[in-house]
């Protein structure tokens, strides 16, 4: 048992590590906005869900990305067009799965807003 709980601590150790960068607190920004407004908007269990899994997705993937970027300088130190593209796709699924999160926003939020507003 103490193995399946030390995981967790390393597990917590890794979001540190890359919430130490600037996109990963980005994004947690707007995840803080996300659930705001949400709440704000008494989202109901199903859209708080979609919520859930949307931060849930991209914060994940920024994770990824950044242990993609720490082997990638690991492996090749030195600019390689192929280590260049590595890091370049894993930033490309942070994005992709951001533009996402934005279309889910959009269309759980805007017909929320508009109902209050009109």
């Amino acid at each position: 048992m103490g193995a399946f709980l030390r995981s967790f601590a390393f597990a917590a150790r890794g979001i540190a590590i890359a919430a130490r960068g600037r996109n990963f607190r980005v994004q947690l920004g707007f995840a803080a906005a996300a659930v705001l407004l949400s709440a704000l908007l008494g989202l109901d269990a199903g859209e708080w869900a979609l919520v859930a899994v949307c931060i849930g997705t991209v914060l994940g993937l920024e994770c990824m990305n950044t242990a993609l970027e720490s082997l990638t300088d690991l492996a090749s130190p030195r600019f390689h067009e192929l280590a260049g593209r590595a890091k370049d796709c894993a930033a490309g699924a942070v994005l992709c799965a951001s533009l996402g999160s934005l279309a889910v926003g959009l269309l759980l939020f805007i017909p929320k807003i508009a109902a209050l507003i009109l």
